[in-house]
């Protein structure tokens, strides 16, 4: 599994169920067009995280924001 997982939910959201289920987060960020991609540190805290936002895990392809500019 992997580590990743995409949250119909603000990354405010996503911190504060974290945070309750004593999960620490490895990245975060909100992707372009709604929701947020969760990394965590491990297969088993994203396997509860998943858990936790049940219906609201995104599935399929997402578009997540550029995070550094190209210097190409």
């Amino acid at each position: 599994m992997s580590r990743a997982i995409n949250v119909n939910a603000t990354p405010a959201q996503v911190t504060q169920a974290c945070a309750k289920q004593g999960v620490a987060i490895s990245a975060i960020e909100a992707l372009k067009t709604q929701g947020t991609r969760l990394v965590l540190n491990n297969a088993a805290d994203t396997a509860t995280m998943s858990k936790v936002f049940g219906s609201k895990v995104l599935t399929g392809t997402v578009q997540r924001v550029a995070t550094r500019l190209s210097t190409w």
